[in-house]
């Protein structure tokens, strides 16, 4: 099976309302979602998306993606997809570095490889059964009645995780929202505060070390080496995010004792192919994940929670679904949705989400 055409379409994903995270100093009200459609010989097609959380989160943005599509083109036509560690290589020899360019490319390759076989990704990642995968809230930065409030909105659509984005340059606000927060759960709920690199060191060890909280604290500060600071100087788990990229950050982090688990994100670590290399390293050293994308509609979220699904359940914390969060649905109906707090792959072969091209529209770019 050869690789004979790559599809390119581009679409704006406005948000149902702004969402401010690190301490309010990040707003976001739209993304930029590049869809991926690969044609084979064979007369099999799959599909990837790639769409970052705006262009000041992560070194990433959409553009890039389209960009680096187009690099790597010459290197891709012609490959067999469904030798995924191949692929892989090529796009790391054709695009050094620039992860989440080939993330898309990835996936689509992935879908091929499960159509070919007649199974789903989430066999195919190790799983026995569709095994449903808990949710979890995002609760944009905000007041302390604000951010309550929103908590008691997820809840009654199923959410028992949260994730509460805190952090800035003011310990006591953070100490108040947190107490706040913690004071209003109901018994069967956590939150994980998210600071998302917000905090100097200083900070988070003042903040930390004098609240009580029964989840987790991720990403407190900007650098890997400054979290593992943190990490040995407060009781609470830390969780790691944005200062981790590659596998040999992974490493890094399990050497160094920064955490006790990481959020897993296709889209920021290259793809499924590499999330699965650090699924399985997880699972090994003990951690916890939580295994989600960075943004997108469905069709990602789909993708994250068959690898989800397919990881042991004590190493699986809930999944975020960044589509829940959307004020369009570009594939209506289809992929993993939020069902009383969980979300169950489909069985179908691959990812079992297929965007129509007629919601689509005319792609951007047609490579062949």
């Amino acid at each position: 099976m050869k690789i004979t055409r790559i599809y390119v379409w581009q679409h704006e994903l406005p948000l149902t309302k702004p969402y401010w995270l690190s301490g309010g100093r990040l707003k976001f009200e739209k993304l930029d979602s590049t869809f991926v459609r690969i044609d084979t010989d064979a007369g099999l097609s799959g599909w990837g998306e790639g769409c970052p959380w705006g262009n000041t989160y992560l070194p990433a943005h959409g553009p890039g993606i389209r960009a680096g599509i187009a690099t790597l083109v010459p290197a891709l036509l012609g490959r067999d997809p469904c030798a995924l560690d191949a692929i892989n290589r090529t796009m790391d020899k054709a695009l050094p570095g620039h992860l989440y360019v080939k993330s898309a490319i990835d996936m689509a390759c992935w879908d091929i490889l499960g159509r070919a076989s007649g199974m789903p990704l989430w066999r195919l990642f190790g799983g026995e059964e569709a095994d449903p995968v808990a949710v979890n809230s995002s609760i944009s930065t905000g007041s302390n009645e604000e951010m309550i409030a929103l908590i008691r909105e997820a809840y009654a659509h199923g959410y028992r995780t949260h994730s509460a984005k805190v952090g800035g340059s003011d310990p006591a606000h953070d100490i108040s929202r947190i107490e706040a927060i913690e004071a209003a759960l109901q018994p069967d709920e956590t939150v994980t505060y998210d600071v998302n690199r917000a905090w100097l060191p200083a900070v988070a060890i003042r903040v930390l070390n004098n609240v009580g909280l029964r989840g987790w604290v991720e990403q407190p500060c900007q650098t890997l080496s400054q979290c593992a600071q943190v990490a040995r100087r407060v009781s609470q788990p830390i969780m790691l995010d944005e200062c981790l990229h590659t596998f040999e950050d992974h490493l890094e982090a399990w050497k160094l004792g920064a955490c006790e688990g990481v959020k897993v994100k296709p889209n920021r670590v290259g793809g499924l192919t590499k999330a699965r290399q650090i699924r399985d390293f997880g699972v090994s050293v003990g951690w916890q994940m939580h295994i989600e994308d960075l943004g997108g509609s469905a069709l990602a979220d789909t993708a994250a929670i068959h690898l989800a699904s397919s990881t042991a359940a004590e190493n699986r914390l809930a999944s975020w679904l960044c589509h829940h969060h959307l004020a369009v649905d570009l594939v209506a109906g289809q992929g993993a949705r939020n069902i009383d707090g969980f979300a169950t792959p489909p069985s179908d072969p691959g990812l079992g989400v297929e965007p129509d091209v007629e919601v689509l529209g005319e792609a951007v770019a047609v490579y062949s």
